[in-house]
């Protein structure tokens, strides 16, 4: 079963509390305090698998829990750390706390500390000084991050699949890959995502299909539009149209404003428009749909294909592969911000700074003496002066 939303309670472990001791040993009858320090709580931490495809373990186990910490001892023993806890999502999950996102993992094997152990008190060892020898306190450990997490799973692919249902997506992503979607003569055939890797020229292309959207996804009818969050990642949309739907422009227009409704983002996403089932159908009549996809958006790149015939299938992989092409570079040319420089003090700048400090030093002294030496010589003028 495909589970792509689940909320967990997620609870990090509570620091150790610090000891209150004293040292006891013959012939030392006041050792003094040797409390030590109570260990650090466990963190949660999540890690991307790519064994793992779902989020339904978590719909059976709600509460994620690391480790307490335990407490110090004598001796100035701290006490052991609480265990992490490790928790396996599928690659491309989004943890948020609240509106914040906490994490998102998107290659495999990465982490993220999701909630963070509380430190260990510091025991009584700590607090000792020359007018408090016999302290009897000792700190109390932190407790660790506790909230509500919600988890979102997005597939990670390159080309999304949009458009009404029955417009044939299931039926292209099982000819163009190894993917065995679901497909049936009726709507609503596909109800989770699926994924298929095409391979065209030596070059791979994974490719999301999610459920169809009708107008009005946006506000609930059909299955809604919570599956877009599936091709949220995707460099370039692939948007299926029927060739025999009524009006092409029409059904055009309704789904890029359930884009638009979804995510402003979305909407601007890079996109190829393709008419599907033309087998047996008239240029004619695919000439008239395509302009009437044109007269909605006249930059729009219009393509016709019949998946069933394997017909214009090589060409459309060809025109998503040159568009990926376009994106990536692009991509990867986007200025990086310098970092502040920082300063640095080398031996050498302290070394100039002191001698020319010392120089300025002498050179005021000397002056001083200057000074003080025509001071003088005016003094004794005068004493001569009124003998």
């Amino acid at each position: 079963m495909f589970v792509d939303t689940a909320k967990v309670y997620v609870k990090a472990g509570k620091g150790g509390n610090g000891a209150i001791s004293f040292r006891r040993e013959i012939y030392i009858p006041k050792g003094g305090p040797d409390g030590g320090d109570g260990g650090k709580g466990g963190d949660v931490v999540f890690v991307a698998s790519k064994d793992c495809d779902t989020l339904i373990d978590f719909r059976f186990q709600p509460k994620l829990i690391a480790e307490d910490g335990k407490a110090g001892s004598g001796q100035k023993s701290s006490g052991k750390s609480g265990k992490d806890l490790i928790v396996e999502v599928p690659i491309g999950t989004v943890v948020k706390r609240g509106d914040e996102i906490v994490a998102d993992l998107t290659h495999d094997e990465e982490r993220a500390i999701v909630a963070h152990g509380g430190d260990g008190g510091y025991g009584n060892w700590h607090f000792r000084s020359s007018t408090r020898q016999t302290p009897r306190i000792a700190e109390l450990g932190n407790p660790g991050e506790a909230f509500e997490a919600e988890l979102e799973l997005k597939l990670l692919a390159d080309v999304g699949l949009i458009g009404f249902p029955n417009a044939g997506k299931s039926t292209f992503l099982s000819v163009v890959s190894n993917a065995t979607p679901e497909i049936a003569d009726y709507p609503f055939t596909t109800i989770t995502p699926n994924l298929g890797v095409a391979q065209i020229d030596d070059h791979s292309i994974l490719i999301a299909d999610i459920p169809g959207l009708i107008e009005g996804a946006s506000e609930g009818k059909g299955l809604g539009d919570r599956f877009l969050r599936h091709v949220e990642r995707t460099k370039v949309l692939l948007h299926l149209i029927d060739v025999y739907s009524d009006d092409a422009g029409k059904a055009y227009r309704d789904i890029r404003q359930e884009l638009a409704n979804y995510s402003d983002e979305l909407a601007t996403r890079p996109e190829l428009v393709v008419l599907t089932k033309v087998e047996g159908v008239d240029q004619e009549i695919i000439d008239m749909q395509m302009a009437a996809i044109l007269k909605e958006n006249p930059d729009a790149k219009v393509m016709a294909i019949s998946s069933s015939a394997h017909q214009g299938l090589t060409e459309v992989l060809r025109e998503l592969r040159d568009m990926m092409k376009e994106i990536e570079p692009a991509a990867e040319e986007k200025p990086i911000e310098a970092e502040p420089e920082i300063p640095v003090i080398t031996l050498e700048v302290k070394e100039q700074k002191h001698r020319a400090h010392h120089q300025k030093y002498q050179l005021g002294e000397r002056n001083a003496i200057l000074e003080l030496g025509e001071k003088a010589a005016d003094d004794a003028l005068e004493d001569a002066e009124s003998i």
